[in-house]
């Protein structure tokens, strides 16, 4: 019998993470590379974004790793409540969360709970994919990862999750994210609530919006009683962070958008006070503006099956923000496992029988994937058409949330 198949996963975020943890479980072996440096503890400590994870998607991948218990604690500094509010910052309604069914856990903190519930060697850090290129063997196609510095390797199965800018997407499809028309402007307040307390009153305890000129001022709570504000701009330009000069800039130059109604000139009030707060806070960091334009793959992108490499999470279907990324990214994980596991228990190992069977539960994971994607690329046209879609969402926005709450019509 031959050597176990071996198994490679480009990128270490959550939805590669999510993988190898599952496969640690059933010892199976694999290798993950990421990009970046192992991350110290003080650097996972720092402030990260939150995210909402979903029981049939994200919360199911946790519970299959027999994570659950451990993720609870580490939810609870974001409330599920969801405040919307005008240009003005005049709040227009308040959608209570209720029960947790859509708990946030920062970004960090799900990163801790994944990698230090995989074994230390299967994680190669600092490892960039420099190129990857598929050759047929007289039994099967393998692909070899050129890591630059760190040689090159051969492997029965690729599975990029590689984020947005994915490698791996090259062995199978040409087509690259497309620039959406957005830009996003990052902004952070740390202990909201002792220094601004009228303004952590304004954004709640939970997410808040601000919305109008199809532009948005939302804010997410988080670590270090933060809030950390997401300026929404809908732009046309995609160079705009260059050709506004905000780029490379200190954060304070946000302040300028005030001055431009096509910008955020027609935002004032509360509203105003909270982003410039933010400018003046986030500039005290020293570190320059975090402004970045926003890309999407075309919804239900698919790609001919290619055997041995296969793509999920971002590589797969990037899309805009919409609560729901990091829910399909770890749903894909679930799945991909599932057809793994189930090959790898029928091939007894063998990497030639893996390699046989596998390959049709790959293109039904595939096709599933795909189908997964086309149906959550329409459900987020359709929020950020109700958000981003007019002069004056926010009524229109804050009546969604109401219909959420009072339920289907009897």
């Amino acid at each position: 019998m031959e050597s176990q198949p071996r198994i490679a996963i480009i990128g270490g975020g959550p939805a590669g993470l999510t993988l190898g943890v599952l496969l640690h479980q059933q010892n199976i072996p694999f290798t993950i590379f990421e990009l970046r440096s192992e991350p110290t503890n003080e650097e996972l400590e720092q402030l990260s974004g939150m995210l909402d994870l979903h029981q049939e998607t994200g919360i199911a991948a946790l519970k299959e790793c027999g994570l659950y218990e451990d993720f609870l604690p580490l939810t609870g500094e974001c409330s599920q409540d969801f405040i919307v509010a005008d240009r003005s910052g005049s709040v227009l309604y308040t959608h209570g969360g209720g029960a947790q069914l859509r708990p946030e856990i920062s970004r960090n903190n799900l990163a801790k709970l994944l990698s230090r519930n995989i074994p230390t060697s299967n994680i190669k850090w600092d490892h960039k994919l420099v190129s990857a290129t598929r050759r047929t063997t007289p039994t099967r196609v393998e692909t070899e990862l050129d890591f630059g510095v760190h040689g090159k390797q051969a492997f029965d199965l690729v599975v990029g999750a590689d984020g947005a800018w994915s490698k791996v997407r090259g062995l199978v499809t040409n087509i690259q994210p497309q620039f959406t028309n957005m830009y996003i402007i990052t902004l952070t307040i740390k202990n909201i609530t002792s220094k601004y307390p009228h303004l952590a009153k304004l954004v709640g305890t939970g997410s808040f919006s601000s919305l109008g000129k199809k532009h948005a001022v939302a804010s997410q709570r988080g670590p270090i009683d933060s809030s950390r504000l997401f300026l929404w701009l809908t732009i046309p330009d995609e160079d705009f962070g260059a050709s506004s000069g905000l780029a490379g800039s200190p954060a304070t130059i946000v302040k300028k958008l005030f001055s431009d109604d096509a910008l955020l000139g027609t935002f004032t009030g509360l509203s105003k006070e909270l982003v410039e707060t933010a400018c003046d806070e986030e500039a005290k960091s020293g570190e320059n503006l975090d402004i970045r334009a926003l890309y999407a793959l075309p919804h239900g992108t698919s790609w001919e099956h290619a055997s041995g490499v296969t793509l999920l999470g971002d590589a797969a279907h990037v899309m805009l923000p919409n609560g729901e990324g990091v829910n399909a990214a770890m749903f894909d994980s679930l799945m991909l496992f599932k057809a793994i596991q189930k090959s790898y228990e029928t091939s007894g190992k063998d990497v030639n029988l893996f390699y046989q069977t596998f390959d049709p539960l790959l293109q039904e994971y595939e096709t599933g994937l795909v189908e997964r994607a086309k149906k959550l690329g329409k459900e987020t046209d359709e929020l950020i058409g109700q958000m981003f879609g007019g002069e004056d969402t926010a009524p229109d926005f804050a009546q969604f949330f109401r219909n959420i709450a009072e339920g289907p019509e009897e």
